[in-house]
């Protein structure tokens, strides 16, 4: 496997010289963050975080994420210029080779937490996704903001993009995703990357919007619409598993087997009684998955793409980015590592 980190760009508080001292680090996973949906990322942005990561030992060969805008989603006049668009930065991150490309068909939201700062009795905090705190809200009557949701947008824009999905449906978003990969899958190929489509975080509808990678069924039928290593998973083990339909330790054992995941973000989490769920550290023990079955199945599949330990918790008194902090994502790092050796090993015999 190919241990990875995110990190956003200057602006993020984390330097690449403590990423690289993070024992068997090798890729970076970042993006062009200051340019928007459907829009070309210019070279220089691109070719100059290739240039820092190799500067600190490091290598940047998976971005995360080229966003699929909201009008290639919701399938509007301007969903060929933005694919266009699209078509072109994977040409412009392959020439400064990046190998792999994360995103996502959400509507709307990205992804969806009640609180950010949820403290633990150890005094850690972390993100989780309480019902009881969603209970009465309507995004159509009321102000609502909620972690994750994209500040760029106005409470009139939220409430006219939730009216559009509401119109367009699961089997229009359907219809939207298969002209997306039609069109993309092909320019991959030819460029030698892998899109790795992460999947709806939580995996069910938030207010009605229509989410629909969300399982083992709806995943399969993504993959079936254009049949290619270069259409693969950025499987996230918390994603899916806050759902306690998913087998997560399953999934992973499957689509590793078919090499139809070019991207892992492992974390964890624990699933609460009503559905509601809190992240946790990346230790089997502290939440509901088998953090060991789920590298286990990776390594009985001879997986050798990427992975990286997800968002972690806020701790040792440390600030900034709720889930992207240095510490707890480190000690993940750590445990992948350690879970990998061992994995690896007994394999071997």
């Amino acid at each position: 496997m190919k241990l990875s980190f995110r990190w956003y760009g200057e602006s993020d508080p984390i330097p690449l010289s403590y990423i690289a001292q993070i024992p068997g680090m090798r890729s970076v996973v970042s993006a062009v963050y200051d340019v928007k949906p459907g829009q070309v990322w210019p070279e220089e942005s691109i070719q100059k975080l290739a240039e820092d990561c190799k500067a600190h030992g490091l290598v940047f060969d998976v971005v995360e994420s080229i966003p699929v805008s909201e009008d290639i989603k919701l399938g509007t006049e301007k969903r060929d210029e933005h694919i266009a668009a699209y078509l072109e930065n994977i040409r412009r991150c392959a020439k400064y080779g990046v190998k792999c490309v994360t995103y996502n068909f959400m509507p709307v939201f990205d992804w969806t937490r009640t609180q950010l700062d949820k403290a633990a009795p150890d005094g850690s905090t972390s993100l989780v996704m309480y019902f009881d705190q969603l209970q009465g809200l309507d995004p159509l009557t009321d102000d609502i903001h909620l972690p994750g949701w994209d500040a760029s947008y106005t409470q009139d824009e939220v409430r006219g993009l939730i009216r559009a999905y509401g119109e367009l449906g699961e089997e229009g978003l359907w219809k939207n995703i298969e002209i997306f990969l039609k069109a993309v899958i092909p320019v991959a190929e030819e460029c030698g990357v892998v899109m790795a489509l992460h999947p709806d975080d939580p995996p069910y509808p938030i207010f009605g919007l229509p989410r629909v990678i969300t399982c083992e069924k709806n995943l399969d039928r993504y993959l079936s619409i254009v049949d290619s290593p270069a259409n693969s998973l950025c499987l996230c083990t918390g994603s899916l598993g806050c759902a306690a339909f998913n087998d997560v330790p399953a999934l992973v054992r499957k689509y590793a087997a078919m090499g139809r995941i070019g991207f892992m973000h492992i974390r964890n989490v624990k699933l609460l009684p009503d559905g509601s769920f809190e992240e946790r550290a990346h230790l089997s023990a502290c939440g509901s998955l088998d953090i060991y079955e789920i590298v286990k199945a990776l390594v009985d599949a001879g997986f050798d793409g990427y992975v990286r330990p997800d968002h972690g918790r806020m701790i040792w008194g440390e600030t900034g980015k709720p889930g992207y902090g240095l510490y707890d994502r480190a000690l993940g790092a750590a445990y992948l590592n350690g879970l990998f050796e061992a994995c690896t090993k007994a394999k071997k015999g």
